[in-house]
């Protein structure tokens, strides 16, 4: 009942830039550091083997992604059950797709059943967010839950 009914509404708050422009990556170019060449930064780091599949797909020569970001920490949305940090803002090549910003989180599993009950209201709150945030600021940005690059794409593709 509390998701069917919250509204977020935009205030003037922004991120200072320096959340996305220094880069504290620390880690092993062998277990959760990949050079890229589409990400913001030359190199990304995965929290997890299924971010690291993510991200290499996104980096494809083959992909439609002009542009990808590993979201850092501290960019965070607020709900009822605690702060919330969505994985991936993705901007795609805008003449094959129907949305042009995706804010993706990636999961091992696309089942419900597997996800902690905290995890799933987060993300219900996120979609809220990002629908209001779509409608105020007349850009769409969709946000949804993706396994693989292939279920990304047929979120978006027209």
């Amino acid at each position: 009942m509390l998701i069917n009914n919250i509204t977020y509404h935009k205030t003037d708050q922004v991120y200072e830039n320096e959340l996305f422009t220094i880069n504290n990556l620390k880690g092993s170019l062998a277990d959760d550091m990949l050079e890229m060449k589409k990400h913001i930064y030359q190199y990304v780091k995965t929290d997890s083997k299924v971010e690291r599949a993510f991200a290499q797909e996104l980096d494809s020569d083959g992909s439609q992604v002009v542009v990808f970001a590993k979201l850092p920490n501290g960019f965070k949305i607020p709900t009822p059950v605690g702060n919330y940090n969505p994985d991936w803002a993705i901007v795609f090549d805008e003449k094959d797709v129907k949305h042009i910003y995706f804010i993706a989180e990636t999961k091992g599993s696309m089942s419900t059943m597997q996800l902690k009950e905290i995890e799933k209201k987060k993300i219900e709150y996120a979609k809220k967010h990002f629908e209001l945030l779509s409608k105020e600021s007349g850009t769409e940005i969709a946000y949804n839950v993706v396994d693989n690059y292939q279920s990304l794409l047929d979120r978006v593709m027209k």
